[in-house]
């Protein structure tokens, strides 16, 4: 039981650090991501909501009660994320060596895991919002 909240903890700051850190370049108006997003054709709107919303994913992860919410909001950041790589971007970005691109992935199989390891948490959120009894 203690590996399981260790694990999950190091999973959780793993996640939190990587999407916070980014939250500078996306708010500032860094040139690079500026340039990212162009590409995406979501400048302005895209870098400052996806900032928000991995600001809000980032939080939530580091509260213990909304574990599952804030990795469900990395999983589909990141697939997002993965997938604009894959079709718009490239896996390299100005000469990067494919960083952003292994940082998403990193992100995406932290909280995939979390995901695994708070299904219960999942579960319990299913039961209160739709007056369900799910189990598993």
């Amino acid at each position: 039981m203690k590996l399981k909240i260790i694990f999950s903890l190091l999973l959780r700051i793993t996640a939190a650090v990587i999407l916070l850190q980014t939250l500078y370049f996306k708010f500032t108006g860094h040139p690079e991501s500026v340039e990212l997003f162009t590409k995406l054709g979501a400048e302005p709107w895209g870098r400052i909501g996806t900032g928000v919303i991995e600001l809000v994913a980032g939080i939530l992860l580091l509260i213990p009660s909304t574990v599952f919410i804030g990795a469900m909001l990395g999983v589909g950041l990141m697939a997002g994320a993965i997938a604009s790589h894959l079709t718009v971007i490239g896996i390299e970005s100005k000469g990067d060596g494919g960083q952003l691109f292994m940082l998403a992935i990193i992100v995406l199989v932290c909280c995939g895991m979390l995901l695994l390891l708070h299904k219960q948490q999942g579960i319990n959120l299913f039961n209160k919002f739709f007056k369900k009894q799910f189990t598993v």
